[in-house]
């Protein structure tokens, strides 16, 4: 649960964007894509070995391996 403290006099511009920021950190609105339709089990599988891929060629990217 998201919970955006709001002081006084503070403009509901900023308030929002706050509360963008933290709903963007906590990757909130990347589960509820997810979870809008059934994924199947072996779709579950290969959508983290895609991820798990993408980590590892990150890490040594950053590591100036490749």
């Amino acid at each position: 649960m998201v919970l955006v403290v709001v002081e006084e006099n503070e403009p509901f511009e900023k308030a929002l964007k706050k509360f963008k920021r933290i709903v963007e950190k906590e990757g909130i609105l990347t589960e509820v894509r997810r979870r809008q339709f059934y994924e199947k089990p072996s779709e579950k599988r290969k959508r983290r070995e895609r991820q798990a891929r993408k980590r590892i060629i990150k890490a040594m990217k950053k590591r100036n391996l490749i």
